[in-house]
């Protein structure tokens, strides 16, 4: 299971690439809007948080708001775009683009759910609201690797900060 470390860093970094790389709006997809990325990372984990609070106040969560329910599918990521076309089309670039990332993001959060294990144990509900039918790959427990996310974290953050030293120089900041 990715870990929250992994889902964000991995996002900063595909969103940060695409930023640096292929991006040709540097004002619309600002540093703030790979921040905004990273953050909306963990949006689908948002079940989790409600699970906490349904320990602490005594009551049942319903299975579509459980872990791995509703926010681990496409549909949760699909009601991010549908703000951001609306203000893409109103030439509102740079809020649009906030609700491009997140989108972004939280389906990053399910592929990587997907393929590596996470979410609910069943797997993901692609086709959510059409069907509740769940798939997955889930590569750790399959190679008996579930210790890995920790060193998975690990080198991540490494790569990622070698990638912000090469590219933006942060040792000069220091």
């Amino acid at each position: 299971m990715p870990l929250a470390v992994t889902h964000v860093l991995t996002t900063v970094i595909l969103v940060g690439l695409y930023r640096d790389y292929v991006t040709k709006h540097k004002r619309y997809f600002t540093l703030h809007t790979v921040m905004v990325a990273g953050i909306a990372a963990i949006l689908a984990d948002i079940d989790i948080v409600l699970r906490m609070f349904s320990k602490i106040f005594n009551f049942q969560v319903p299975f579509l708001l459980s872990h791995g329910g509703i926010t681990h599918t496409p549909i949760f990521a699909f009601i991010f775009i549908i703000p951001g076309l609306i203000l893409w089309k109103n030439r509102k670039h740079r809020p649009a683009m906030y609700f491009y990332v997140i989108a972004f993001a939280i389906l990053l959060h399910i592929f990587l759910d997907y393929f590596l294990g996470g979410g609910n144990h069943a797997g993901v509900m692609w086709l959510y609201p059409f069907s509740t039918q769940a798939w997955k790959i889930h590569l750790l427990s399959k190679f008996g690797l579930s210790s890995l996310p920790a060193a998975l974290d690990a080198i991540i953050l490494l790569v990622w900060l070698w990638y912000i030293e090469v590219k933006h120089k942060i040792s000069d900041f220091v």
